[in-house]
Order: C-alpha cells, then structure tokens, then sequence
C-alpha cells in the first residue's frame, strides 16, 4: 500500500490506493459501495458484511487512503525497514492504520461472534478537510454505536481522546494603486492595511484557552514601484469547543480595515468542529482499556491540536476513539516511519473492540 504513492490531489494514485483496499475488503468477506470522486479527488469507499442493510447500528471505522506527499517523494523516502522502524511516505498517516482496520474487521468477523457489525469507510481527502467526504461520513456515522478511527496511534499505547476544531479564513484586502514615486498619496496600500490585520489577528491567539491563530501565507502587489493594490492572508485558527469556534468564526467576519479607503474581503469558515472529550468519549476510552488490559496492555489517554475525521462524528454527539493506527513518528516528513512492535497489539486491540462493543 505505502509503493502507491497518493496525494490528495492525484486522484489516479489516490482510486489505485481505493482498488487495493477495495480487493481486501472482498477478501474478508465484505461487500463494498464505491463512491466516484468529485472536484478533482479520489473515490470513496464504504465496506458493510454482505448480510448488512446498512440501517442497522454498527462500529464504523474511518481511515483515509490519501497522503500529503507528492509523487516522487517514495524515491527519497524508500520504503524499508531500519530494526524496529518501518519507512516510507504516508506509513504512518495513514497507510498502515488503514490496513490494520481491514486485518482487524476481518480477525473479528472470522469469529463469528461480533455483538454489532463493523462497517469501514476509507475517503480520499482528509488531509485537506474532507471537503468532499464529510457527507459520507456523516450518512455512515448516524447508524453507529461507536466510531474508531485508525490515524496515527501515539506512543506508548496511547490514544486520541480530544482534538481541537479548525477555523479557515482568507482575507483580501483592496486598496489603491499609484506609481510609488509620481504620486504616492494617491495610493491606498494594501499591504500595510494587512499588516496590521496580521497583528490584529495574532493578538487573538489565547494559549490559556487552546486558542491559536496562525497566518501560513501571504502575497500581495504587483512590483517594487506600485503602491500596492490587493494583498492575501490565509489564516488558520484552532479552538477547543463550539462555543470557542463560533466565537472567533465571528472575530474573523467582523473585521474593519484600519485605514480609510480600503475594503476587506473575508471568506471565513469552519473546517473541522472540535472533538471535545465528554463523557461518551470517556466511557468509550474505558471500555477500550478493559480491552487493552486482557492483553496485558496499558492503554493511556491524550489531546491534540491536529484534527481529523474523528472531528465529524465526535462533533455528532457519537462516541468516538481517536489515534487507534499504528505508533511512529515524522508524519508529513521524510522521517516518516512506524514501529514494527506495534502493529500486532494495534491490530489485536481494534479487532476485540470489533468484537465486544454493543
């Protein structure tokens, strides 16, 4: 799976990475719905057992085939193995952890004992929002009892128990050009007005409540002798609850321009909802460590900035269990590795938790 290369924008590599966990969806016994990709990504797949209607409540699995790194990035970033570690882009976010999730729904449904049915969803788009999928996800999510999704899992036997939610914005503004040295007072500058907006918006970060506000990227004029006319901001902005993101959502839709004869163009949104830890997730992380203690494991709890689709349904009032994949490190780099030891207890965890939840 990790020789396929498929970033999110190559919807070639991406649908070969869906054929592959299509034909072992088949080999366990699974009946798959594939859903064309649209706006220039992937496929979707969804697995059901070939028994379910689909209406019936069920563990859902999420996982998702694509990756951050481009073609050519297996050639600096060989796939081999180095004593415990195993390398090679998208390994770990989230090649093997959505392997594990197949290998796991079919250990348990070779028992033929499992208390709901499993059902598994692999998109195509998760690391740039699920823009596309998230209506998948969400159809499959109102039957389950449980979701698990298989990002990477944290050192440790360490689990994601709470992620914060996404804020995105770009904000443009529009001010007046004018040669910069005949007649620089006709100009209104779009740059110096985004200065400030800058500023402005990173003043808003507040650490003590979770609360980052983080401008990635920026562009604006034309050349070293024009007052420039438009300039760009696009901005990312984390929270840890709802009421937290509607609160800076309206920050961002609120903003003035600072300087006179200037506009502000603002396109805001919301790109995940936080995954906020209550006690349905408590309860959930509960049942998983009485399950990872009959395996002599001891399972351990964390939260992260960095969100995933984990977001939609924890977000949908559904018990959800985060970072389930296998263990590494470098994720979104050329380190990018997991450790080998963890993939049968990993494995093993996920297919009692098919197994046993009700």
């Amino acid at each position: 799976w990790v020789a396929v290369e498929s970033k999110t924008d190559n919807a070639d590599g991406v649908n070969r990475m869906m054929d592959l966990a299509e034909s072992a969806c088949h080999r366990i016994g699974m009946a798959t719905e594939r859903i064309p990709g649209r706006e220039g990504f992937g496929d979707c797949l969804i697995a059901r057992p070939r028994d379910d209607n689909g209406e019936t409540p069920c563990v859902l699995l999420l996982a998702h085939l694509d990756t951050v790194h481009p073609n050519g990035t297996l050639a600096r970033n060989r796939i081999r193995t180095e004593g415990e570690r195993a390398y090679g882009p998208g390994i770990l976010d989230m090649k093997s952890g959505a392997f594990l999730a197949v290998t796991a729904c079919g250990s348990a449904r070779a028992t033929g004992e499992a208390r709901l049915p499993t059902r598994l969803v692999f998109v195509s788009d998760e690391e740039v929002g699920s823009v596309v999928s998230r209506r998948y996800i969400e159809r499959e999510a109102v039957r389950a009892r449980h979701v698990l999704v298989v990002e990477p899992g944290r050192l440790n036997n360490t689990v994601v128990t709470g992620r914060k939610g996404t804020l995105r914005a770009v904000v443009t503004a529009h001010g007046r050009p004018a040669h910069s040295g005949v007649r620089p007072e006709d100009g209104r500058s779009a740059i110096r007005e985004m200065a400030h907006q800058i500023l402005e918006l990173e003043n808003a970060s507040d650490p003590d409540r979770g609360i980052t506000v983080t401008i990635g990227l920026v562009s604006g004029g034309s050349a070293p002798n024009v007052v420039p006319e438009h300039c760009r901001a696009e901005v990312d902005v984390r929270v840890r609850t709802a009421d937290d993101s509607l609160e800076m959502l309206n920050r961002l839709r609120s903003l003035k321009p600072r300087f006179p004869d200037l506009r502000l163009e603002i396109r805001a949104a919301e790109n995940r909802p936080p995954f906020e830890r209550n006690d349905a997730v408590a309860s959930l992380f509960d049942l998983a460590s009485r399950e990872a203690e009959a395996l002599g494991m001891s399972l351990h709890e964390c939260y992260t900035g960095g969100g995933s689709d984990g977001n939609f349904t924890a977000s949908m009032g559904i018990p959800t269990l985060d970072g389930l994949g296998a263990e590494g490190a470098g994720a979104h780099t050329m380190d990018e590795h997991i450790r080998i030891p963890s993939l049968v207890p990993r494995a093993t965890l996920l297919a009692r938790l098919c197994l046993n939840l009700r």
